[in-house]
């Protein structure tokens, strides 16, 4: 397993979509957004441009918690603005390192000035398990005598 690899064959694997909110729409309808899409967070644009991220964390702190309604707020209100962004050269171990450093589960992938996908730590544990599952296999087949020696 290689944690210096790119991000970039995850990126590929998850697709070319983006689930994102402008900053004037509804909490509740980015909650509606989120559940309907199965994902933990959206990016947030406003135009072309990134100006936010939108995470379940951020609902259950800044509204549950506050006591206040996500059908009266705000995306602009609550979003994290303190973004860390990664390209798709990134590696696995930078990506993870700004996760622990950041205390955030999710990285907005660009490209110039572009959003181009989401890294997620779930996105990352899984590539690490199937590349530890693989090298498993890998040398399985050799100790029982797969690989020509």
């Amino acid at each position: 397993m290689n944690l210096d690899s790119s991000i970039e064959p995850i990126i590929a694997k998850k697709g070319a979509s983006v689930y994102s909110v402008s900053s004037e729409q509804l909490v509740f309808d980015a909650l509606t957004l989120m559940a309907e899409k199965q994902v933990g967070a959206l990016v947030v644009m406003d135009g072309d441009k990134l100006c936010g991220i939108f995470s379940e964390r951020d609902y259950a702190r800044r509204v549950v918690l506050a006591g206040r309604s996500s059908r009266e707020m705000k995306i602009a209100e609550i979003m994290s603005v303190d973004l860390i962004t990664v390209t798709r050269e990134s590696t696995v171990s930078e990506c993870m390192q700004h996760m622990t450093n950041r205390r955030c589960r999710h990285l907005p992938v660009m490209d110039d000035d572009k959003v181009v996908g989401v890294v997620s730590l779930g996105d990352l544990v899984n590539w690490i398990m199937s590349t530890q599952d693989k090298a498993i296999h890998e040398l399985e087949g050799y100790i029982g005598g797969e690989y020509p020696g």
